[in-house]
Parts: C-alpha cells; structure tokens; sequence
C-alpha cells in the first residue's frame, strides 16, 4: 500500500470489474447485472466521488485482444472486482472471472485492489464438487462481509482513503443499499449490453427457516431481511429514469415469503397485500417496462398456504409479463435424501405447488410464452443419495408430465459444496454413470415433450434478441433469446444482425431450445434454407428463388399459388 494513501483527497478514479456472479437467489451474468454492482457505484457516490470518475467494465470487455480497458485499470487509483459463482452453469456468450484472470488484473494495476462477492464463499467452477478458498495477491484485499459495505468504509467523513488493513468487514445495512441503488444506477448505462440489460432487483436475503438446507449458501447472510416496499419500487423508478426496461426480482430465496409474517410454524404466512403493493408499485414507475419477471419459489410455502400464493400468483400474472417462471427448489423426490439434507418440502408438496400454478398460470400470454410456469432444480451427490434416488427423481417428472402440468425448466446438477455449509467436511456419494445416464433419459423423455407442450410448432415467440452467430457443417446459425428470466435459447438457421429483436415462429424442438424462423418471413431476402425451415415445400422455395423480388404479397400467390397455404407466414417487403 502506498504510504501517501491517507492523504490523497477525493479525486480518484475507480474501476469498477464486473467478474459476474451466479448464486441460488441473484443472476449477474449477461444480460444480467447483478444489484451488487449498483451498490457499489452507489456506495462510491455517497462517499463523495463523481460519476464521471467512476468507470465500469465486464471482464469480457477485457478479454478482448488488445482492449484499451486495460490502460485504464493500470492506472486506476482503486480497483473493484466482483465476482462469485455458488450454482456453476451454462452460459450462452459470457463466463464468469477465472482465478488467472483475478491474479493478472491485480498484479497490473498499481491501485487499490478490492475483490468481493460470492466469491468470498469460495471458488467453483462446472465439473468440480468442492468449492475451495482463493488467495490473492499480497497487495490485494478480499472483503469478507459485504463488498459494497466495505468500499463505503474505505472513505472517512472528508473523502479521504483509510488504510483498507484497518477495515473490520461487516453486513451492509437495507438501509444502505436503498440509498446505494438508487445513486449506483447510472452504472447501468456503461454495461455493454445497454439498455438491453435484465436488472436484477432484490427484495430480501438470507433464509428465514431455522434448519437450512445442507447445501445452500443462502443461509450464510443470516435470517430473512426484508426491504421496504417502498425502497424496492424507488429503486425501480430510477433504473427506469437512467433507460432501464428488463427488470427481474429474482434477489431472495422466495417471492412468496417476502415480507410474510410469523405465526409460529415452521412456515411463514405470505403477505398477499405486500406482494400487490410491491407489483403494481414497480408497474406505476415503470408504466412502458417490457419485461418484469421473478424467480424463486418455495413449494413448501405455496402448499402451506394455497390461498395466500393464489392470490399472490394472480398478483404476479395481472402486473407483470408473460413468460415468467418461478423456480423451485425440490432438491429431490428421495424421501431419505430430503430427510438427511433438511430440504425443503416433500413430493407430494411439490406436486400441489406446481398444479396450483398451472391453475393460475398456465394461460398463453403476449410474449408467445405461457404467463407463469414452475420450475424444478434437482441437485445430486447429497448425503443418503442412492441408485434408487434417480429412479425416484425420473418417476416424479413423469407423472408431472402425464398429468398435463407444464415445467418450464428443469435444472439438474451435481451439488457443489462450499466451506460455509454442512457439506463442508463430508464425503459425498458419486454415481457418475447413473447420473449421466438419469440427465439423458430425463431430456429425452421429460425435457423434449414438456418443451413441444409449452413451446409448440406455429407458436410466435415475440422480440427473440439475437447475441451470437455460429457455423456449423449445415452453415450459419444465430442464437437468441428472449429477455426474461430462463429464457429458451432459439436457433435461426441463418446468419443475422445481431443486437436486434425478431418474432421467431417455432419450427423444431431440442432437448433444451428451438428452432425457428423469423416471423413474418421476407419472401425477397430469405435464403432457400430458411424457407425449407419454415415448412416450405422444395418446389414453391426453388420458384421463390427463381422469380424473385415480388412487388407484393398478392404477386407472390399470383407467380407461385402452391404458397398460398402459407400466406399467414410471409411478407414482402
């Protein structure tokens, strides 16, 4: 550290790195930006800096070849990378900070340097078990408690830097970070994906169960701290005034908990009132939003308290947009494995949560997408896992499938167990063969017919965003999705210009995405393959190609009258 660090005044340029996080309750991998990315600008600002001073990049806009970033943070007087992964997944164009990465920007910048996140849990990555501790570099500080807490305690009363050795880690308050967010949201505006960014609003953390779940994370930020209403939506409102249109609250545990009471079971009571204040709320700020969606549900709650969750599941569907899920934890239908881990509810629960929300839920909305789905993560190699387990996981999703309820999504994976949970010291059971088989037979025989029901053939999927363009032995093909929570990755069969919405009508089902084509299709411009895509026969698409450009609609099905059948499904432009 250098000597002279006491005395330097308030003129200081900070970097901020967003090394991505992904935890049980927050996204923060694109087109996500996490809320702690928010909180920190927030906490710099409040400390007395000005926005113009404070700078942030993606770690993908550093890995670029030659990227000027990095003359930047070399010379940056402070350094902030956030970072954290607890639930390892796929991504489609983005991957979370590698340790390598974290070592390379500390030792080539002569600035401060503060790492935080989930990472202070420990660092995993796909494919690992265990999570394990970092070490940094010597002239590098790890906050231990809340990142944004500790940037904020980095700064005296005048502005001035504190020795960060001297700083006691701790819990940022909510009444920190319902000033932090609201001051920090400019930031949103130097993400790369802007103003195509999902951002991702909390409304509590921590578990409010009194035994938790042998696995989680969650637990690790202590009981149930609910934020004020009010402070949620205020904080909506001015994402929305710095541009922000895709919002998720997707930051607690569960949605159905927030703000519920204790009655003194083992479950808390929802507050159905809480829940409409907060949603019509965020839509009276934010009246031309185009994306509100949630995630995480609790099934034990929803079947604890039907009436409640139904009404709050109306809430949701009346105030926000179609193609929402809640994601539920069921963990297991092993009735050994749920007793051994503390999870949280039974089959039969689960069963009960996820009717109900097909009954609320279920109806097809403007998006393309059913309003609101269920859905299911799985976690294997916990404690009192056997072969039967699998058996037992596969014959609960059959039955979800052969009594007409729709999943959105199922999530299956092999737990990661990190330092701060029971998992921590123990020897966990492996049946990697059983898995990897069990993974294939559910996507071949759950994945693929739950997709073909909730996504079917002709569905129009509106404002698909195209982010990467791949080639494949069959040529080009564009990915994207829509901007939601979980959204279905949807393959075009044709190279297009990326960063631009398109309605997609579906043709074709994978395990985990579809095929489509651009609706409606242009006649003039579409390529031979897209048309045959589209269901075109071969000898109306060879006539297309011959005759074309077309004045109109009607010169088409005058030229080439084997199309008319598809007139719904063309354009001309």
């Amino acid at each position: 550290m250098s000597t002279n660090i006491k005395d330097r005044i308030f003129t200081m340029r900070s970097v901020i790195i967003d090394g991505y996080v992904d935890e049980p309750a927050c996204f923060g991998v694109p087109p996500y930006i996490s809320p702690y990315i928010r909180y920190i600008a927030g906490a710099l600002v409040e400390s007395g800096q000005k926005t113009n001073d404070i700078l942030y990049f993606t770690i993908d806009q550093l890995r670029i070849p030659g990227s000027s970033d990095f003359s930047v943070i070399k010379e940056a007087d402070l350094v902030i990378i956030l970072s954290g992964v607890t639930v390892p997944g796929k991504y489609l164009r983005s991957t979370p900070i590698t340790p390598s990465e974290i070592d390379y920007l500390c030792k080539n910048s002569k600035g401060i340097k503060i790492i935080g996140g989930p990472i202070k849990l420990g660092y995993s990555k796909e494919g690992g078990q265990k999570a394990t501790y970092l070490t940094f570099p010597d002239d590098s500080y790890l906050a231990s408690g809340d990142i944004e807490a500790f940037i904020k305690d980095l700064f005296d009363e005048s502005g001035k830097l504190v020795d960060p050795a001297s700083i006691d880690s701790r819990l940022r308050t909510n009444d920190e970070i319902a000033r932090w967010s609201q001051k920090g949201a400019f930031i949103i505006e130097k993400h790369p994906d802007y103003p195509n960014v999902m951002c991702e609003i909390e409304t509590y953390r921590g578990c409010g169960r009194n035994v938790h779940c042998s696995f989680c994370t969650e637990a690790s930020y202590g009981y149930s701290d609910y934020r004020k209403i009010e402070d949620v939506i205020s904080e909506v409102a001015q994402l929305y005034h710095f541009g922000a249109r895709f919002f998720r609250i997707g930051r607690q545990p569960d949605i159905f908990s927030y703000q519920s009471k204790d009655i003194g079971e083992s479950v808390r009571q929802p507050d159905a009132e809480a829940l409409e204040s907060l949603y019509s709320g965020i839509r009276a700020v934010a009246p031309e939003l185009k994306v509100l969606h949630m995630d995480n549900a609790n099934p034990l709650t929803i079947a604890t308290f039907p009436n409640e969750c139904r009404e709050i599941m109306k809430t949701i569907v009346k105030y926000h947009t179609s193609g929402d899920v809640a994601a539920m934890g069921m963990e297991s239908a092993d009735p050994t494995v749920i007793k051994a881990n503390n999870l949280k509810a039974y089959p039969k629960q689960v069963f009960e949560a996820i009717k109900l929300m097909n009954e609320i839920g279920a109806k097809r909305g403007t998006s393309g997408l059913p309003e609101l789905l269920p859905g299911l993560n799985f976690v294997h190699g916990l404690p009192g896992e056997s072969k039967k387990t699998f058996q037992l996981n596969f014959d609960f999703l059959k039955n979800v499938l052969n009594s007409g309820l729709l999943l959105r999504r199922i999530n299956i994976r092999q737990v990661m167990s990190f330092p701060s949970t029971p998992l921590e010291n123990m020897e966990l059971p492996l049946y990697p063969k059983q898995f990897s088989k069990y993974r294939d037979k559910v996507r071949k025989e759950i994945d693929l017919p739950m997709l073909r029901k909730v996504i079917p053939k002709g569905i129009v999927l509106k404002d698909v965003l195209c982010e990467v363009v791949n080639k494949g032995k069959s040529g080009f093909w564009t990915s994207g999705r829509q901007m939601g929570t979980y959204p279905i990755l949807v393959q075009i069969p044709e190279k297009l210009p990326l960063w631009q919405y398109r309605d997609v009508i579906v043709t074709g089902h994978g395990f985990r995405s579809i095929t489509g084509v651009p609706y409606p299709l242009d006649i003039n411009t579409a390529s031979g393959r897209l048309m045959k895509e589209a269901g075109l026969p071969a000898p109306e698409v060879a006539a297309i190609l011959r005759m074309r450009p077309f004045k109109n609609k009607d010169d088409v099905l005058m030229k080439v009258p084997g199309i008319s059948g598809y007139s719904s499904l063309i354009s001309v432009d």
